[in-house]
């Protein structure tokens, strides 16, 4: 993962391709594709990344931070290459989800929405990812739901990434 925070021409070039999907007065319907762009490049959405998006999409800063901070997708610091979101809302909550969260914090050394030293992981809760009747469930790098979190099914998950960044 790169922590450099420059938007490229290559950049940029994606950026066109969503913003051609709108009206030319509604460019800034794009932001939340740009914001994926950029995490999908860099690992997270710097402040710099921000002001670059809203100069492109006409909109004020602000506009576009909110949009980062309203959703957890989008990370705002340097992750882990693994980002494990548990959820911890009432559903989950009733089914071990904090118990799941803390399971993975002390498997893995860290503190919630910490980030090993290795880089491999960040444990953060999220709200709701709407599969109550799989609980507990998380997310994993906000692509892929796992749902009835026991910790032999999370011990599992942990070794099986670790696997895979080798």
């Amino acid at each position: 993962m790169s922590l450099s925070t420059e938007i490229t021409e290559a950049t940029l070039a994606r950026f066109a391709k969503e913003v051609a999907k709108y009206p030319a007065d509604q460019k800034q319907s794009a932001v939340m594709a740009c914001l994926s762009i950029v995490q999908q490049e860099q690992g997270w959405v710097s402040p710099q990344s921000e002001s670059t998006i809203a100069h492109y999409l006409g909109m004020p800063a602000i506009a576009v931070h909110e949009v980062t901070t309203f959703y957890n997708m989008y990370n705002q610091q340097p992750a882990g290459r693994f980002k494990l979101n548990v959820c911890t809302n009432l559903p989950c909550q009733l089914r071990n989800g904090q118990h799941a969260l803390e399971h993975l914090c002390s498997r893995l050394g860290v503190e919630e929405g910490g980030t090993t030293s290795d880089g491999l992981f960040t444990v953060q809760k999220t709200e709701c990812l709407g599969a109550c009747a799989d609980a507990p469930v998380m997310l994993v790098n906000d692509r892929q739901m796992v749902s009835f979190m026991s910790d032999e099914r999370l011990d599992d998950l942990v070794d099986t990434l670790k696997s895979q960044a080798k």
